[in-house]
């Protein structure tokens, strides 16, 4: 990425989301039901029958098809190693790491023997993102699930593999490397049962994948010139699907990759910016593999950090990096429509990171006739929030406001690649870790902020040496905020550049913050996943750290492992529906079109972790074995299939 050198004027003043909501709340009524209203904004109630009423004439909020939405029996928070679902559900464990993605691959090795070109054709690591394209019924489709990074203790064998004083071989780099992401899967029913159907279609994405770029940046561009062609996609999380039928992988964290031995090798600002830095996030590849050494390859590193367009139905095409969308952690990439234009959303995970959205300039149809990608045309936007509970998107586009050639900015390429620097221009609204986001039917738009960790363990950003960026002085719980936008129709959210918002929920524990009002059968912290089903439930998944999990020191002994929790948008009745086992994160969530499968991702299990104790090579089972509890193995990630044995829909009554 080029250094700029024309003096630029200091970024626009900007008011942290804590100023906002304080400012809010003084005006606002106080939390209620686990909501903090704003009715002149949503009309929405923590009333039941103003709920229902609402229903019934068709309003925001809404609970859609379903009328009692969340008709399960809430399970306790749970600190086993294991996985809990309500009574009267099933639980299958499908595609875990290492499974082979075609009959007669390379078999899962439990003594982490596999090889980097075994890893190549098995399923990857760290299952984050997920969704299911349906076949000819509901029975039979393509699971896509992608896969944002690895754990060196559970990934290699212990003979002749430990890394040692940060050295890593080639190998490892290449097996890590394997590892990450996107498994595209065949998969089908029988009876109650589902399988991996041995097909074409299987493919893996890897790190070592040749890649193709399309937007303002393309594979041409200086910024991404390294003398070898560009391959590979790292730190893919949270998703997004399009009316085309093609999946969205959001690329996060992937600067912790990159490092440097070099005595003389200093950041650029824009390289400060994205989070590159000499250490990087210790993995310590840039000492086998000179592709991520800064000091060498400075340039490698700006092909990451994109959203990534994958196409199941034609695996062998190659992955398009969408340029037109920023570069940025993008946490995932939701994506509505807008009267036939494709609308995408998407936060920057980092500890006062933004809130972003792209519109396409004409309807995705039209511009796929033309032979063009919607995705390449458009406009990307960034959130601003004030505290009376309005917001405006503020265009990050060339020419416009301080973007401009004068102001050190050479083009609408360099505006994408350098985008938080782009935000931080316009006076942009720092979140705390904003996360995954989603769409309900009605148009309601929602986003997870996992919380504002305390320095020592949290991400690198402008706001990361200030006080919790947040409803509350310090966040340690995160919250979950709302909005709807002006003009929004029947298909989702509208091209305006104005909305209207509220905070949700705020997460936590009441015995540790009186702002709380969560019962023991909805307390929960660092909110990362959400997914809205066709019936208007709001599913979060929860990505407690491995600091905080279990642990009483930090207020989080009541809340137990990481959970999934089921939400009525219309009450703020939020009812948990899932436990994980120890270490893991529950990541993607998403059903079959008829409601009556649930696919569900089990992150990282096994995981270090404060509570339980560190894995290692030689013993990698000290906080998890699931879900083979094999006494020579070791933990996996893998996909819940959750199933009603009533056969119903799941989550309903």
């Amino acid at each position: 990425m080029p250094d700029h050198h024309t003096p630029q004027p200091e970024a626009a003043p900007r008011r942290t989301f804590d100023d906002v909501v304080a400012a809010g709340l003084s005006r606002r009524q106080a939390l209620t039901g686990g909501t903090i209203a704003l009715a002149a904004f949503l009309g929405l109630s923590t009333s039941p029958a103003s709920a229902a009423s609402a229903a019934s004439a068709g309003q925001p909020g809404a609970a859609g098809a379903a009328a009692h939405p969340l008709g399960f029996t809430a399970v306790p928070a749970s600190s086993a190693d294991a996985v809990t679902v309500p009574a009267g559900y099933s639980v299958q464990v499908l595609a875990p790491w290492g499974q082979a993605v075609r009959d007669g691959g390379p078999k899962w090795r439990a003594d982490g023997g596999n090889t980097a070109a075994e890893q190549a054709e098995q399923i990857g690591s760290h299952h984050a993102g997920l969704h299911f394209f349906p076949g000819a019924d509901d029975s039979h489709g393509t699971l896509v699930l992608t896969h944002e990074s690895t754990d060196a203790a559970l990934l290699y064998g212990r003979t002749g593999t430990t890394a040692t004083n940060g050295q890593v071989s080639k190998e490892q780099v290449a097996k890590a490397l394997a590892a990450h992401g996107v498994s595209v899967l065949e998969v089908r029913r029988t009876g109650g049962t589902w399988q991996l159907a041995d097909s074409p279609r299987n493919v893996r994405v890897t790190g070592a994948t040749p890649v193709a770029f399309s937007g303002p940046v393309d594979a041409d561009h200086p910024a991404l010139r390294t003398g070898q062609p560009a391959t590979g996609t790292l730190g893919t999380g949270a998703h997004g699907v399009t009316p085309w039928g093609t999946f969205l992988a959001g690329e996060r964290n992937t600067a912790g990759y990159f490092g440097t031995d070099s005595r003389t090798w200093r950041p650029t600002r824009a390289q400060k910016r994205a989070g590159l830095s000499a250490r990087g996030d210790g993995y310590g590849w840039h000492r086998a593999d000179a592709r991520f050494d800064l000091a060498a390859n400075g340039n490698e590193a700006n092909r990451f950090g994109w959203v990534v367009e994958i196409d199941p139905g034609n695996p062998q095409a190659a992955p398009v990096k969408r340029t037109a969308l920023g570069r940025f952690q993008h946490v995932g990439a939701s994506v509505t429509e807008s009267a036939g234009r494709v609308v995408v959303y998407s936060g920057d995970d980092e500890n006062g990171g933004y809130l972003y959205k792209f519109v396409g300039s004409d309807s995705w149809w039209r511009l796929r006739s033309q032979g063009r990608s919607p995705l390449d045309h458009g406009t990307l936007y960034v959130a601003r929030f004030e505290d009376d509970g309005t917001g405006r998107w503020l265009p990050l586009t060339h020419g416009q406001g301080p973007l401009t050639v004068a102001n050190g900015w050479a083009d609408q390429a360099d505006v994408v690649l350098r985008a938080r620097q782009a935000a931080d221009s316009l006076g942009a609204t720092p979140l705390d870790r904003p996360q995954q986001t989603s769409v309900r039917p009605d148009g309601t738009a929602f986003c997870a902020l996992a919380n504002s960790p305390g320095l020592g363990h949290c991400n690198s950003g402008p706001d990361a040496h200030r006080a919790a960026v947040s409803p509350r002085a310090d966040n340690p719980y995160g919250h979950v905020i709302r909005w709807r936008e002006d003009g929004t129709d029947a298909q989702g959210q509208g091209r305006a550049t104005g909305f209207y918002w509220d905070v949700f929920v705020l997460a936590g524990d009441p015995a540790h913050d009186r702002q709380v009002h969560l019962d023991a059968a909805g307390m929960f912290a660092s909110p990362k996943n959400l997914w809205s089903d066709p019936d208007g439930r709001l599913w979060i998944g929860t990505g407690i750290s491995a600091y905080d999990q279990n642990r009483a020191e930090t207020g989080h002994e009541h809340l137990g492992n990481n959970a999934m929790l089921a939400a009525d948008p219309a009450t703020g009745e939020i009812r948990r529906f899932l436990t994980g086992p120890r270490g893991a994160g529950i990541t993607g969530v998403v059903t079959t079109p008829d409601r009556r499968t649930m696919f569900v991702n089990v992150q990282h299990p096994g995981e270090h972790t404060l509570a339980w104790g560190t894995p290692t090579q030689d013993d990698p089972r000290v906080v998890s074995n699931w879900p083979d509890h094999d006494a020579a193995g070791r933990p996996r990630s893998a996909v819940l299939v959750i199933r009603r044995t009533d056969g119903g829909v799941i989550g309903a009554a």
